[in-house]
């Protein structure tokens, strides 16, 4: 019972990767065009902690272009 308590808490929320599947740094500012995080945070994710993994979510947003108004 305990074990599946753990399991359940620590293995079923882990935060989501970014990645679409369409990976291409774009040579100009470092951030992969589809997911728009770093190398280092690419080849990092699984070993990033879940609020390692926010931190870097809440990054992605100031880093997409900005939609033409």
């Amino acid at each position: 019972m305990v074990f599946i308590y753990f399991y359940s808490r620590f293995t079923l929320t882990t935060v989501s990767s970014p990645c679409i599947n369409w990976c291409n740094i774009n040579p100009e500012n470092g951030f992969c065009r589809g997911c728009y995080r770093t190398l280092t945070e690419i080849a990092d994710w699984s070993e990033l902690s879940n609020p390692e993994k926010l931190e870097v979510w809440a990054k992605l947003e100031t880093r997409k272009p900005q939609a033409p108004q």
